[in-house]
């Protein structure tokens, strides 16, 4: 059995397990149990009626928290001459072509989205392997293959995660800090919710929506239902 710390028995133990808790009690149980030395990451897990091992039921898409997520996401872009410049004004961290592509065959990967426009994705390809497992490579359904850089980049530096259910049928997703006021959390919370119902797969049956999570990165899972 798997030792658990003071800290975290001292959060679980005036927890109703068998309760649903509302979304505005969940935030208030998280930010308390949250005693970190860091400002914890708030987190939502959704586990999903879905069929995980049909490819037309896996839920996968892209949402703008309003409150943003409180980090700092480094975002490459694949560009040249003007969409390059434009990216570049937009905040981009990285952006290049034939040079990116050697930085990223070298290892070096100093970013956690990635962006190309459409012409150069010929080029992308040629680190598709190193991209795609690490979640980076640039997808047109995710708006990240575009003519229009400069917004992905604003869109994904303004508070744009990406989500996709895993295996089990369960969506992680971080959607802000503890430090953030409890009105801030929730509106993040809703939104991302009202983007996972949104892509809901025509093929599923059943119950959608299963179980929804609230927890800090240090912290015991809250079943919550919206307000």
């Amino acid at each position: 059995m798997a030792h658990i710390g003071k800290r975290l028995k001292n959060a679980r133990q005036d927890l109703d397990f068998g309760k649903v808790y509302s979304l505005t009690e969940a935030i208030a149980i998280v930010k308390k149990a949250a005693t970190a030395k860091f400002d914890e990451t708030v987190e939502v897990s959704v586990m999903l009626g879905i069929d995980p091992t049909k490819q037309d039921q896996t839920v996968r898409g892209v949402v703008s928290l309003p409150n943003g997520t409180g980090k700092t996401c480094r975002v490459a872009v694949f560009a040249k001459d003007q969409k390059a410049e434009a990216a570049k004004e937009a905040g981009a961290d990285v952006v290049g072509a034939e040079d990116l592509v050697d930085m990223i065959q070298k290892g070096n990967m100093p970013f956690d989205r990635c962006v190309a426009t459409p012409d150069m994705m010929v080029m992308v390809g040629k680190v598709g392997k190193i991209l795609g497992p690490k979640g980076l490579m640039p997808n047109p359904k995710l708006g990240t293959v575009t003519a229009d850089v400069a917004t992905a980049v604003r869109n994904i530096k303004g508070g744009q995660i990406e989500y996709r259910s895993e295996k089990g049928g369960i969506i992680h997703a971080g959607l802000g800090k503890v430090s953030f006021s409890d009105d801030a959390i929730a509106e993040n919370v809703k939104a991302f919710i009202d983007a996972i119902i949104k892509a809901k797969p025509a093929g599923t049956k059943g119950a959608y929506m299963k179980k929804t999570m609230l927890s800090s990165t240090m912290g015991v899972g809250i079943v919550f239902a919206l307000d």
